[in-house]
């Protein structure tokens, strides 16, 4: 039990009308969802995105495993899940110098810790979706984990994980 919960405060959670224009523009496209699942969709997709325009262009690969990514974890159908990630990759490829850490710190808030660590995961699958994981990429997620909230040690714990697919270690004497 955190020290805030027991002293009976409860953080503030993000209000709708305290969403960025990104999120905003995606959720309208996602009307038929209930709105707290669409706004965490909507901030979930532009974080992976935000991923994927790290070296700033985004492949086929990268982009089917978005989707992938959003059709598993956000109950959507191919159709929707294709709709979220276009609109997240071009509002990320519009706004990312303005919206990325108003995005990211919206998603912290409102999020709970197993949602970010889940996207922390997903962050890098996005990133290894075309088998390697560059350093430009590992540098944007060290970032992101920083904005959520994370440790470096958090970090490291989950990038372990992902060691065959980063580039850096492969270019090492001895690496695959």
């Amino acid at each position: 039990m955190s020290i805030l919960k027991f002293l009976g405060v409860t953080p503030k959670t993000a209000a709708p009308d305290a969403d960025t224009e990104t999120v905003r523009r995606i959720v309208v496209q996602l009307e038929a969802l209930e709105p707290h699942q669409a706004r965490y969709l909507a901030a979930f997709a532009y974080i992976l995105a935000r991923v994927a325009y790290a070296d700033e262009q985004v492949s086929d690969d990268e982009t089917q495993r978005m989707e992938q990514i959003v059709t598993q974890f956000g109950g959507l159908t191919q159709a929707q899940s294709v709709l979220l990630v276009q609109i997240a990759k071009s509002q990320a490829g519009l706004f990312g110098g303005t919206e990325d850490f108003l995005v990211t710190r919206q998603f912290r808030d409102f999020s709970k810790l197993e949602e970010r660590v889940q996207l922390l995961h997903c962050l890098f699958a996005v990133s290894a979706a075309d088998d390697s994981i560059s350093s430009v990429e590992e540098q944007h997620i060290r970032e992101i984990a920083s904005e959520l909230g994370f440790s470096t040690n958090d970090f490291v714990a989950v990038r372990l994980q992902y060691s065959d697919k980063r580039a850096v270690l492969r270019n090492l004497p001895g690496g695959s």
